[in-house]
């Protein structure tokens, strides 16, 4: 059988599903994992930590990687990696005497996997021949969504089926998908996104101005997702009084449901030319879904602030990926190497920065916007205040595609 770029597509969504998987199934289990194995708070957050510090460093290195292996090298690479942090998650605690070291090691295998993925896979797919890239670009970010609600809802029907004590079962089933899909990567055509000799180099891309400000969008997208994403499971559990299991539902699935929808809707919709006023509205989207979510009374509707937030979120991260290939068609993977990195300094800096701040208005009940916000409790609080400073991200992205598209027009 001749394998075609249809075959490539279907590998590229099948890669994003699984940085879906590796990023989004370790957190369903903390709960567990404290309970069987007495793993702190802090721990579990050193983790985390770590997590978010091995895919920086990944994003650092990916350019050093693809020029000795070769960018099919490296998308086989991160499959390899994610099987391996899969089957680890499921093995190493239950035969390791320190069941900590067991799961970090699993989760650096992951991040790894995940890392490069992020890396790799866009640029595969930005050089498959289109008529209508940022379309391309949107349609395959949206395949990161789906498998995020479908991890979420998947993973909860079998803890209700199954039971939770067979949990580490279920990373052996998710590792079927990166597994197959490493033997389709062997085979499926992958274009060359820039002649070989003309790709701009590292150093040459950081003396270009336009990359330092698709760099400044893609750290406020990342942030502007992080915002929401992370928190709007405890949003949903202080504000409606749910249990943890309904407030995942409730939260993190309805926001990536609906990130998914948007990158979908944008994917058949967006063209090349309307992706600026497209990330423009969207940029404007999300700080009015965040003002909802601070400032509402009624706990429903800062539910649906969340939701809509996903849905405006949704383009930014790919659309910036296909504005920056535009702007800059020399680029190659060392500038979508530089926007990963940006991005998920993003991600890390916009949930911390909500995480800092709520920390800060809990611990001393202060806040300067206790007047004008309802809450229920110091926790409540803090949140709404870390989502209003948090606004800025948004606005910066609107107030820049803005100050772009005039200066275009001159």
């Amino acid at each position: 059988m001749t394998l075609t770029f249809k075959h490539t597509k279907t590998a590229c969504y099948l890669g994003y599903i699984t940085q879906a998987v590796v990023n989004n199934l370790a957190p369903l289990l903390f709960v567990t994992f404290q309970r069987d194995f007495g793993i702190g708070f802090s721990k579990l957050g050193t983790l985390i930590v770590v997590n978010f510090a091995v895919q920086i460093a990944v994003d650092l290195l990916s350019s050093r990687i693809i020029s000795m292996i070769g960018i099919r090298g490296a998308c086989i690479l991160a499959h390899i990696m994610s099987v391996t942090g899969l089957v680890l998650m499921g093995t190493l605690p239950m035969i390791m005497y320190n069941t900590f070291i067991g799961l970090l090691i699993a989760l650096v295998c992951c991040a790894v996997g995940g890392g490069l993925i992020e890396v790799v896979i866009s640029p595969v797919i930005e050089a498959v021949p289109s008529d209508n890239k940022a379309s391309q670009m949107a349609l395959l970010h949206s395949f990161y969504s789906w498998g995020q609600v479908s991890v979420v809802l998947l993973s909860t029907l079998y803890f209700v089926t199954a039971g939770i004590e067979n949990w580490f079962l279920l990373p052996f089933i998710y590792a079927a998908i990166p597994f197959l899909n490493l033997f389709l990567f062997i085979k499926v055509p992958i274009a060359q996104l820039v002649e070989k000799g003309k790709e701009m180099s590292i150093s040459s891309l950081l003396r270009t101005r336009i990359l330092w400000i698709m760099i400044l969008f893609m750290i406020c997208s990342g942030a502007s997702e992080m915002v929401i994403s992370q928190w709007s499971s405890l949003l949903a559990e202080l504000g409606l009084g749910v249990s943890k299991t309904v407030g995942d539902i409730l939260g993190p699935c309805l926001f990536a449901f609906l990130m998914a929808l948007s990158r979908m809707f944008f994917g058949f919709k967006v063209t090349d030319k309307s992706l600026k006023p497209s990330l423009m509205i969207c940029a404007l989207g999300c700080f009015l879904s965040f003002a909802i979510v601070a400032f509402s009374r009624a706990s429903i509707l800062s539910l649906i602030g969340c939701g809509l937030s996903g849905f405006f979120v949704g383009i930014m991260w790919p659309g910036i990926y296909s504005l920056s290939a535009s702007k800059l068609p020399k680029g190659g993977t060392s500038m979508f190497m530089l926007l990963a990195f940006a991005g998920d300094i993003g991600c890390s800096s916009g949930s911390g920065l909500v995480g800092y701040v709520s920390d800060i208005v809990k611990r001393t009940g202060h806040s300067i916007f206790k007047d004008i916000i309802y809450f229920a409790d110091s926790t409540q609080l803090g949140l709404k205040t870390g989502i209003i400073i948090a606004m800025i991200f948004p606005l910066i992205l609107f107030a820049g595609l803005f100050l772009m598209i005039r200066f275009a027009k001159r």
